[in-house]
């Protein structure tokens, strides 16, 4: 017997790549829902050979769905996970507002899944599990196996994301400059508050009182949660020129020593990482290799010499996938793998 799932914000970039990787991974659904608002109610979505006519989510009865992925942004989520959870379905959010509950998980399968035990078990729970941020996920899954090994104690890392992790509008404004400089009649920025073609934008999210932005923030905070708080994290978000994958240059301080030769062999005996490191020209992945694939790969793996036990990496993922869609699907998937769907059913 397959899971009834419900798709909210489907017919969004992240929606889409939702629907997409169901099918792709065979996920055991007897029934798929796409839901949106009410503007997209009757537009057509794909899930593998079938096609969706889309529904309103304010009429949608979520009575007997057992997930709920949702990508419809904060406000949405604030409102409609806890009824959905009231309802008895499993909500997996990609919003970032309940990413810092104290009584909802934040999940990345490859690290810390052993804390959806706890969370099912409790019959309290509030139903709602927590994606990270798409920066934030591809980081951990890196840094997880190594910080195993040798134990992290403070990690740098800048951050070269595509726009597309600013959602459509942000993907079409970078098309539409593009397009215009060629012609001489480049649009004004819009989304960004810069040109976004053929330049680079220190700046995602909200500036904060301390000069940190938001993006940067949630990376510190997520990273402790998700992987350990006592890691000391510092980052800098940049918004490049590239319609899919973020890519981060990260540089990791270690308790005890490490060499790059070692963490090479244990990095590509980690789960969801592909290492890609030869040094020569090419010998390393950009987003363009990444965009499509589930893994997160791992570059220009070097020992840091400017400080002790250090190394120095390049971090490249599919942002729409595992740094969001996937991630959400691969906890679902989790949660039956270790049986825990039949204890929510019990």
């Amino acid at each position: 017997m397959g899971y009834r799932v419900a798709v909210v914000g489907a017919t969004g970039n992240v929606g889409r790549e939702v629907l997409n990787i169901l099918a792709e991974r065979k996920f055991p659904a007897d029934e798929v829902v796409a839901l949106a608002s009410s503007r997209s109610v009757g537009r057509e979505v794909s899930w593998g050979d079938k096609i969706l006519k889309v529904k309103n989510l304010e009429d949608y009865d979520f009575s007997g769905i057992d997930f709920a992925i949702m990508s419809a942004g904060g406000s949405t989520a604030k409102e409609w996970a806890p009824r959905i959870a009231a309802k008895g379905a499993i909500v997996i959010d990609n919003s970032s507002y309940w990413r810092y509950h104290a009584d909802v998980p934040l999940v990345v399968p490859e690290v810390n899944a052993h804390v959806l035990d706890a969370f099912m078990a409790n019959p309290k729970r509030t139903n709602i599990i927590a994606n990270p941020n798409c920066s934030t996920a591809q980081l951990v899954v890196a840094l997880k196996p190594l910080h195993d090994a040798a134990t992290i104690k403070r990690v740098v890392v800048a951050t070269y994301q595509s726009v597309s992790g600013a959602g459509k509008d942000a993907m079409d404004e970078l098309w539409a400059q593009t397009k215009g400089i060629f012609v001489n009649d480049k649009p004004a920025p819009a989304k960004f508050p810069k040109q976004i073609a053929f330049n680079v934008i220190p700046h995602g999210g909200d500036f904060m009182e301390d000069g940190y932005t938001t993006e940067e923030w949630k990376m510190t905070v997520e990273t402790k949660k998700i992987l350990d708080p006592k890691i000391k994290l510092t980052a800098t978000s940049v918004r490049v020129p590239v319609f899919v994958g973020h890519s981060e240059a990260v540089n990791i301080e270690f308790e005890k020593p490490i060499l790059a030769d070692e963490a090479r062999e244990i990095l590509r005996e980690a789960p969801g990482i592909a290492v890609i490191d030869k040094r020569e020209a090419g010998g390393y992945a950009t987003p363009v290799e990444a965009v499509g694939e589930y893994d997160t790969f791992v570059s220009r793996i070097r020992e840091d010499v400017t400080v002790e036990n250090g190394l120095a990496m390049w971090v490249v993922s599919d942002n729409l996938r595992k740094g969001a869609a996937l991630n959400t699907i691969q906890i679902a998937e989790t949660l039956i793998e270790r049986g825990l769907m039949d204890r929510k059913a019990a």
